[in-house]
């Protein structure tokens, strides 16, 4: 358990240092889908790697962080946004 919880952690930072390269460098904007999905599922893996070896000032950050990803998402389904 141990191990697969440290790959979900190592997964989610993964995908927010990838969605970041990637808006720093003009290959993806970021107010898409794609960046929020990024974000969204960089988050949660973070969140709960954190939460399992309880660093709960990270979980919560990340807790946080997945909700504006989310409401971010819903927004962008809202106005029918594709990026």
């Amino acid at each position: 358990m141990d191990l697969l919880l440290a790959a979900v952690g190592w997964a989610g930072a993964a995908a927010l240092l990838f969605g970041y390269a990637l808006v720093s460098s003009s290959r993806l904007s970021g107010d898409g889908v794609a960046y929020q999905l990024l974000n969204l599922f960089g988050s949660v893996g973070l969140m709960v790697n954190s939460a399992y070896s309880a660093a709960w000032p990270s979980a919560g950050l990340n807790l946080v962080w997945a909700a504006i990803g989310v409401v971010a998402l819903i927004k962008l389904a809202r106005v029918g946004v594709a990026k």
